[in-house]
This record gives C-alpha cells, structure tokens and sequence, in this order.
C-alpha cells in the first residue's frame, strides 16, 4: 500500500529558489576569482619573455662593448635592437673609473617610446687591452 505524501516531505526532498541562487552567487563569485588569477599568471608570463628579451638585449651589447676595437668611448649611444620579433631600445652609458685601464659601461633597455620605464639595466665594467 502507498503512503501518500505531505507538503511537508515534498519541500524537504526539493531545493528551494533561495538555494538555488545563494549556489549560484557562490558559484560566480569563484569563477570570477579563477578568471582574474589565469588572467594575471597570462599577463605575468608576457611581462616576463619581455624582460628577459630585454636582458637579452642587454647582455648583447655589453658583449659587443666588451669585444670592440678600439674600447668604447665616453658618451651615451642610443639605438634599438630587435629580439625575437620585439623591438626594444636601449641607452648605453660609458663613463671613467678610478682605474684608467677601466670604463664602466650602463646599459638601460626599454620598450620604444617609453624611456622612462627601464625594462632591463646592466652595468659592466671593459678593461683595455692597450693601456
């Protein structure tokens, strides 16, 4: 024989619409949360392949400054570089150090058009080889 339901144990077995909607508020509010994180991780990882170009960049003309003929001279060169498909710029510094047979070379790479935000900055030191 059957057992005829109530109201009672039918609401109880069912989700009411408040439920249903407090579930969803929480449900969009993690999504979001999970959103926002992939979105910064995507944005640090460009940041990141730009600054290591950047170095890159740097490196190089530290090298190119380190194997020239004759040694550089005082001043501030500016150029721009391409590495892999970016185009950066840079600004290489070359000064005096107490040591004459010794120039300090500072090299500041940054993206073209915005001089005042250093993406890399490298300091070297080239020795003479004919004192």
């Amino acid at each position: 024989m059957r057992r005829p339901r109530n109201d009672s144990t039918r609401r109880a077995r069912a989700f009411t619409l408040v439920e249903v909607l407090v579930a969803l508020a929480i449900l969009a509010v993690a999504l979001a949360a999970g959103m926002r994180a992939v979105a910064q991780s995507a944005d640090g990882a460009a940041s990141l392949r730009l600054r290591t170009l950047a170095l890159w960049v740097a490196q190089n003309r530290l090298a190119q400054a380190q194997l020239a003929t004759p040694w550089p001279a005082r001043g501030v060169v500016d150029g721009d570089e391409t590495q892999a498909g970016t185009r950066l710029a840079w600004r290489e510094t070359v000064s005096d150090t107490p040591n004459p047979a010794f120039r300090r070379i500072e090299i500041v790479v940054t993206e073209p058009g915005m001089p005042g935000y250093a993406l890399a900055r490298l300091v070297g030191y080239v020795g003479n080889a004919n004192p």
